[in-house]
């Protein structure tokens, strides 16, 4: 006879396959009707293979089987604080697979994520949901409740841009350029990241700077096609018209056009591509000086024909402008040059940048500045618009990140930060980075997990490569986006009651106020305090 246990999980569990499993009180959740949900079951049996039934009135329950993938780099022991997950077999809980009609177990155990994606508003009142599994002549089952609420979650008005790296899929998938297979690619990932928060795109107007060593270069992307005949300039913007029109079609609203001077310091311009009297080639990069006035006169006469472009588009109030990345105090002669250019030719656009020193923006070099989570302080009441991002650097201070090794409760709890903070606008760099640092050679993400030991596990992308050209999801992005569902919540009660309703309830019975690096350490405290929510919302509509 098979014998089985299971056991109930909340989202927030990451079972590592080297530890016991964690001892569990949850028993279900609230939701409102137009969210989605996630929970866990995990699955012991001295059996090799069992069968899964779900049965709820809810017909849009999906379960996935959690994968585990490996790390090398997972935790920088020189700068990581004490809050990460250290896994004794170097083995992460993180792939998303849709589980099949037979589930093999790995050691007799398997742990399966579920999730509850309306396609439209869900009816209101308890609703049931029984898991049933099946080994040879055994069966068990797990029973419990949820509730829906009669409230829809806010609309996102956070701007998120996830940084989409459309080379990575060249290379991976092995299609040319703005082939047919190109576009159904990007398209099927940028509807992906869309359903995770994503509204903003980073655009490739020129072949994007960023993560390269000086010298090298990425695959071709631009978006424009230039044309120089005598020594003069023509664009076109067929391609650019297509991106745009690909990403609304998945409901991405804004447009973040790629920088127009190199990574860290803004000293060269971008790779431009160009058919130059009938032979294509390029006509800036790594030789072309910050200082150039032939660069300058191309960006002159190019800005001018974008924004006619733009303006034709209706697009103004949804485009971003974009100097450099990651300037530091060393850097800020070549970077003045750069942005004092960029800021007389896009007046009137939202210009920014990721970057951490006040000084910048005290200085006038930039009007929106995003700095990273952990150095975000002075910014907070000092500027019109706050943003913040993070990336590999943020591992201290307690600072909410998504590597591998962050408890999901860290990945979540940026959710309430960015609503207490009232923060406009999250970057990030990774949505799928499938390169090592440098972009010095594709990686396999299935098995390099770190860009070559470069960037903690993680920390580079969220989504894996499907040979048919469709990405998987990770358990990082599920639960980074269930963060941004919170922000919703609070905005919904906010709307519902007031802005000081929404921050007690958040901030209810905390003996400090919540901060980017101040916040409860407990997964019951983020599923409590979201319970608490749900229920205040529920009260506000009921009265």
């Amino acid at each position: 006879m098979t014998t089985m246990n299971l056991t109930l999980l909340s989202s927030l569990e990451k079972v590592m396959r080297a530890e016991n499993i964690p001892n569990s009180s949850f028993n279900g959740f609230s939701m409102l009707n137009n969210e989605r949900k996630s929970f866990q079951l995990y699955i012991e049996a001295d059996c090799n293979e069992i069968s899964l039934e779900i049965k709820s009135d809810l017909n849009c329950i999906t379960a996935y089987t959690v994968e585990y993938i490996p790390s090398e780099y997972a935790i920088n022991e020189k700068t990581a604080d004490d809050y990460v997950i250290k896994s004794k077999d170097g083995y992460y809980p993180d792939l998303l697979l849709p589980a099949d009609d037979k589930i093999k177990l790995e050691n007799g155990a398997k742990t399966i994520w579920f999730e509850i994606a309306p396609t439209e508003k869900l009816k209101a009142g308890k609703h049931k949901i029984e898991l049933i599994v099946s080994a040879e002549n055994e069966e068990k089952a797990v029973e419990f409740e949820i509730e829906i609420i009669d409230c829809s979650l806010e609309k996102q008005s956070l701007i998120f841009t996830n940084w989409f790296h459309s080379d990575c899929l060249m290379q991976e998938y092995g299609f040319e350029a703005f082939s047919d297979e190109y576009w159904r690619v990007v398209k099927s990932y940028m509807a992906v990241a869309r359903e995770h928060g994503m509204n903003c795109i980073l655009t490739p107007l020129f072949t994007p700077s960023l993560d390269i060593a000086v010298g090298g270069e990425r695959p071709t992307v631009q978006l424009i096609d230039v044309t120089v005949a005598n020594g003069k300039y023509a664009f076109n913007f067929d391609k650019l018209k297509k991106w745009i029109e690909t990403a609304q079609s998945c409901g991405i609203e804004y447009f973040e056009m790629a920088h127009f001077f190199t990574q860290w310091g803004a000293r060269f311009a971008p790779k431009i591509m160009a058919t130059v009297d009938g032979e294509y080639k390029q006509i800036f990069g790594w030789k072309t000086l910050v200082i150039s006035k032939k660069y300058k006169r191309f960006l002159t006469e190019f800005s001018t024909e974008l924004k006619h472009f733009i303006d034709a588009m209706g697009l103004k109030n949804k485009t971003l402008i974009h100097v450099s990345d990651e300037p530091n105090a060393s850097q800020t002669f070549t970077y003045r040059i750069a942005a004092n250019t960029i800021k007389k030719l896009f007046s009137g656009y939202k210009i920014i940048d990721a970057l951490s020193d006040f000084k910048f923006y005290k200085k006038g070099l930039v009007n929106t500045p995003i700095p990273s989570n952990d150095h975000i302080t002075p910014f907070i009441g000092n500027v019109p618009e706050l943003w913040t991002y993070y990336c590999c650097a943020q591992d201290n201070k307690y600072v909410s990140n998504r590597f591998f090794s962050i408890p999901s409760e860290r990945n979540r709890v940026l959710g309430y930060q960015l609503y207490k903070y009232n923060v406009k606008g999250f970057l990030h760099w990774g949505f799928n980075f499938w390169n090592t640092r440098y972009s010095k050679m594709k990686i396999n993400p299935y098995e390099i997990t770190d860009a070559g030991k470069a960037f903690q596990s993680g920390d580079s992308y969220v989504v894996y490569p499907k040979k048919d050209g469709t990405p998987l999801c990770s358990l990082r992005l599920k639960v980074f986006y269930d963060g941004f569902q919170d922000m919703m919540a609070l905005q919904t009660l906010e709307k519902l009651a007031g802005r000081e309703k929404a921050l007690d309830v958040l901030e209810e019975g905390l003996e400090q106020e919540l901060t980017f690096s101040d916040y409860p350490h407990s997964k019951e405290w983020m599923l409590e305090t979201r319970e608490r929510i749900n229920a205040a919302i529920k009260a506000s509509i009921e009265n």
